[in-house]
């Protein structure tokens, strides 16, 4: 037959198949099998290899199988039905499925008039009222990443990394979060660099546990390399909102306290992972609702260790309640990201918003918003915050537009400054929806800037530890 010019070459390349993509129009690079002239994908565009067909996966058409084979093939067919882990438990930790209060259609902004901008922005300046609109700064080191953060094989990006990771250590230690006899859950784990460090300014205490949530198979992990016989890293490859943490066989044997970590949890996974440490595990026969409280468990810090401390002797952390293992929390430290990716129907903070006069409509509205604080726009050089950002509570005299002044601020589009400040206000009362979810359940949560905004402009971390007694 004829053979198609392609890139320039009459013929494919020896050694390669010989199959002409057309769409690409160029011939297939794979590598094919001695004697062969096509690889297997395009087995079947020879004579001489049409004797094993090959045919479309029935589990994932976009790969191909002999026909022959396809028996074997779907045993071990990557696509297939995997058996479920014992600790999956379909949305356990999601919201109700159906919310009569959930907008039908969202609108994006930019369809949106002007007055429905004014009237959205004066809802969130109410909402706001009272809140301070700037964390405390709570900016940490930690030993434990002294020589890492001054290797100079790092480069800009790395160190950003362990500038973040080394302040998270740093409050997590203030917090007494660190130390012996507990175990700790990195909630979109990726690598696991998180409870990397953790275990290394850990290293001299033993019964250290670690469990690393990662719904997505993760490449150059590091978890690997720090196995031994008093710490155990364990891998749970599930969504956090199928995750029932009172079903992992670690925590189940060990009795453990747990504390709940994460760097940059995006969006809707830290509703997700906050209701999967302090829901319970009735939250899908309750349709969704707000479940009552996991155990809380203070974790004391023992006199002359820096570290964190061991927990005194006391009657088993898990108890039994109903017949279910109930989950004991020791406490929590995420640092947020990406609010725009967040969801109503996991959202924690619902009632919240509603007993704000907010719901499903504003929240989506807000959640777009939200990215004005970071989505990019130039930052004007300036010697003070600008519409309050400052430590001060907000107040209306300080903080809102008075309603003369507001048509002639959103004439047009906002400046980047406005925006930028509004985009922070809608971050702020999603955030201190989490927070009030974390209080009603018997935490003292705080947010705080645990880094700079020349690191990362998602700086703020939401911390929590049980209520004293």
């Amino acid at each position: 037959m004829d053979v198609p010019i392609a890139d320039g070459v009459s013929a494919p390349l020896t050694g390669r198949c010989s199959f002409y993509v057309e769409k690409k129009k160029r011939y297939c690079k794979m590598i094919v099998g001695s004697g062969k002239s096509y690889c297997g994908e395009h087995a079947n565009a020879g004579e001489k290899e049409s004797e094993n067909k090959r045919i479309p996966c029935p589990l994932d058409p976009k790969h191909t199988v002999f026909e022959n084979l396809l028996a074997k093939h779907l045993k071990k067919c990557n696509s297939r039905v995997k058996p479920k882990p014992v600790f999956y438990v379909q949305d356990i930790n999601a919201g109700p499925t159906i919310d009569d209060d959930t907008p039908k259609v969202e609108v994006p902004l930019a369809d949106r008039s002007k007055a429905e901008l004014d009237i959205l922005i004066t809802k969130l300046k109410t909402a706001v009222k009272g809140f301070k609109c700037k964390h405390e700064e709570s900016i940490k080191s930690h030993a434990a990443l002294h020589d890492a953060l001054n290797d100079p094989k790092n480069g800009d990006t790395a160190f950003k990394h362990l500038k973040q990771q080394a302040s998270l250590l740093g409050n997590m230690e203030d917090l007494q979060l660190l130390g012996p006899k507990r175990c700790f859950v990195e909630f979109g784990a990726g690598k696991g660099k998180l409870s990397h460090w953790i275990h290394v300014a850990l290293k001299d205490y033993d019964d250290i546990h670690f469990l690393l949530v990662e719904r997505s198979s993760t490449r150059f992990k590091v978890d690997g390399k720090h196995q031994n016989d008093n710490t155990k890293f364990e891998r749970l490859q599930v969504d956090i909102q199928h995750l029932d943490l009172r079903k992992v066989p670690l925590l189940q044997e060990k009795g453990l306290p747990v504390v709940g970590v994460g760097k940059h949890l995006c969006g809707a996974a830290t509703d997700l992972a906050l209701q999967c440490l302090l829901g319970s595990s009735d939250a899908a026969a309750r349709g969704g609702q707000d479940p009552p409280p996991s155990k809380r468990l203070k974790l004391q810090q023992l006199p002359g260790e820096s570290t964190g401390a061991e927990l005194p002797p006391s009657p088993s952390v898990a108890e039994e309640t109903g017949g279910r293992q109930e989950l004991a929390v020791g406490g929590v430290a995420i640092a947020l990201c990406c609010h725009h990716r967040c969801d109503w129907r996991h959202y924690v903070g619902k009632e919240f918003f509603k007993d704000r006069g907010l719901g499903a409509p504003e929240f989506a509205a807000f959640l777009r918003m939200s990215s004005w604080a970071t989505c990019g726009f130039s930052q004007a050089k300036r010697s003070s915050p600008p519409q309050g950002q400052t430590g001060e509570t907000f107040e209306e005299e300080a903080h809102e537009a008075t309603e003369e002044s507001e048509p002639d601020l959103l004439k047009g589009v906002l400046n980047a400054e406005d925006r930028e400040h509004i985009g922070r206000l809608c971050k702020l009362l999603i955030d201190q929806g989490r927070v009030h979810f974390l209080q009603q359940r018997g935490f003292v949560p705080s947010l705080r800037y645990y880094t700079s905004t020349d690191i990362s402009l998602e700086n703020v971390l939401l911390t929590a530890v049980p209520a004293s007694s």
